[in-house]
């Protein structure tokens, strides 16, 4: 809910299976022995999350190996991380950044979503993930700090509201999303949701426009977009 970890929150498979989320705001589940997508959604909300199901010998794997991973993640959000051998029950999994436990939100053998610890520090850090099967190659992550700009009086019809969101951590243009979560309240330009890239630089931000409709308060979410690649490897100072 809001991108918090909920208890008691039962969610619904497209095969009929359902499960509740325990008291850690997670649940265990197995996946079905057919291969395909199937969709998950929370009972009582809108939105549907689909899933591709592998056969077990397509996740098998002696070693545990990180595939794929974000060269930049946020400081405040989840990031994903593919490959092979991790454990299924979240809690099993030992991901570090910067030597400090990050928190496994939800795993399979072949993919963690990890959030990162509360006092990481913009910048690069060294990340390795453990489990029963072994331990990875230690690779890097570049952490960015977004921090959003913004008049937040109500909007009335015809105002136009820019939001400039600041990016620390980095000199490099990176790609951001946002959101209108009150469409009838103000479009947001570009479409919903709408991407924009950074300016790069020294002074790095980027811009998102907002046009009121009615009179209200806008709710905006923005998130960073990078595209999982090779995982880098950690280069020691």
């Amino acid at each position: 809910m809001n991108g918090r970890l909920t208890p008691g929150v039962r969610v619904n498979f497209s095969n009929g299976d359902r499960v509740t989320t325990d008291t850690t705001g997670r649940a265990l589940f197995v996946a079905p022995l057919d291969t395909g997508r199937i969709s998950a959604s929370i009972e009582g909300h809108p939105g549907r999350v689909f899933v591709t199901i592998l056969s077990s010998i397509d996740a098998s794997s002696d070693t545990l190996q990180v595939s794929a991973a974000p060269r930049v993640a946020s400081l405040t959000d989840r990031f994903e991380l593919a490959g092979r051998a991790f454990c299924a029950d979240a809690d099993a999994n030992n991901v570090t950044i910067g030597g400090v436990p990050a928190l496994v939100l939800a795993s399979s053998p072949m993919s963690l979503i990890v959030l990162p610890p509360d006092d990481l520090g913009a910048g690069n850090a060294e990340i390795v993930v453990s489990c029963q099967r072994g331990v990875s190659e230690p690779f890097t992550i570049r952490f960015v700090e977004l921090s959003l700009e913004a008049n937040s009086a109500p909007l009335s019809p015809g105002d136009h509201r820019t939001l400039t969101v600041h990016v620390r951590g980095t000199p490099n243009k990176i790609a951001l999303e946002a959101h209108n979560l009150a469409p009838d309240i103000a479009d947001l330009d570009g479409g919903n949701p709408a991407r924009v890239s950074s300016s790069g630089g020294e002074d790095n931000l980027a811009q998102f426009e907002l046009v009121g409709k009615q009179r209200g308060n806008f709710v905006v979410s923005i998130r960073l977009l990078a595209p999982p690649g090779p995982p880098q490897p950690w280069a020691r100072p």
